[in-house]
């Protein structure tokens, strides 16, 4: 998430009774997730065992609770509650924003775009040139549809991320979602589809891209240009998917993973690591289908082995 104006690392100090260590001089140009963060980002870690691995990321301010000795061009800010700046400054700067009428007076809506009945778009949200939003789809705040984007009815575009911080009595609380989702020109979004946006980055569906009926797209997860997605399949939060890459009905890909471009996933396949590019895949846990094929033969000439094992 990019802030829009950068922020004197004094200003958060102050704002948040912080001790600050290092450079006071840096600006804070956003906020993100470890995973996602770039120089000038605001990050956070609240448990020792990560210190190390927030100090030597590319964040420039970095929110702790136990001041350390601070990395040469960057800033800690030390308060008792990380996580809970953290979330404040998202929410000073994504504020919840109910709906309260179908379209934002200040959508950025081009005037070829076509809406049908029962379609909500808030703001900011912007629809480039030709779109065709279908009946009963739901656009979600930053939000960005690019030219010729179809959206089938009743999807969802920018639906809170599926992500809570875990306490120590077992509670969870919700992280702000921060992100957009971004659509690229001529993607098609089939009916009943989910796209979360990003708890601090985009979620993004390169150009070309064709997403079936009811498929869930996650939080922070980017997708290449002219992939093809059936039914049912589901992608968890932060995994990359890279150009024409092909997956079938009800297929599952967890978090975090990169699947190689041109990659072919076969329905109800189960990935669980990350996929080479250029090849088909089988079964759960998800193999190279050629090779997952020769196990299965294997395994069916084993009950003609045995007997002949004891045969002998």
């Amino acid at each position: 998430m990019t802030f829009p104006e950068p922020i004197p690392v004094r200003t958060l100090a102050a704002q948040f009774n912080a001790q600050l260590l290092g450079d006071e001089t840096l600006m804070a140009t956003g906020i993100n997730e470890i995973h996602k963060v770039q120089p000038g980002d605001i990050a956070f870690s609240d448990v020792k065992k990560y210190f190390e691995k927030t100090l030597n990321s590319a964040a420039t301010i970095i929110l702790l609770n136990e001041a350390v000795e601070c990395p040469p061009g960057k800033a800690i800010l030390v308060v008792e509650k990380p996580f809970e700046v953290y979330d404040s400054i998202v929410r000073q700067y994504r504020p919840f924003q109910p709906i309260l009428s179908p379209v934002h007076h200040a959508a950025d809506i081009h005037p070829s775009v076509i809406i049908e009945p029962g379609v909500v778009i808030a703001h900011p949200v912007k629809i480039g040139a030709n779109a065709y939003i279908q009946a009963n789809a739901y656009i979600g705040p930053y939000t960005y549809i690019g030219e010729n984007v179809i959206i089938g009815p009743g999807a969802i575009i920018g639906s809170d991320a599926f992500y809570f911080k875990k306490h120590p009595d077992g509670s969870y609380q919700k992280w702000r979602s921060g992100g957009r989702v971004i659509l690229e020109d001529n993607v098609d979004i089939g009916a009943g589809c989910t796209i979360n946006k990003g708890v601090s980055g985009d979620t993004i569906i390169g150009a070309g891209s064709k997403l079936d009926c009811q498929v869930h797209i996650a939080h922070g997860v980017v997708i290449g240009k002219n992939c093809l997605i059936a039914a049912q399949a589901g992608i968890a939060g932060k995994t990359i998917v890279e150009d024409n890459v092909v997956m079938y009905g009800q297929a599952g890909v967890a978090q975090a993973l990169h699947i190689g471009k041109g990659a072919l996933i076969s329905a109800q396949a189960g990935v669980s690591k990350d996929l080479e590019g250029g090849k088909a895949y089988f079964g759960s846990p998800a193999e190279e289908m050629r090779v997952k094929f020769r196990e299965l033969a294997a395994v069916r000439q084993l009950p003609d082995f045995m007997k002949n094992f004891k045969g002998e």
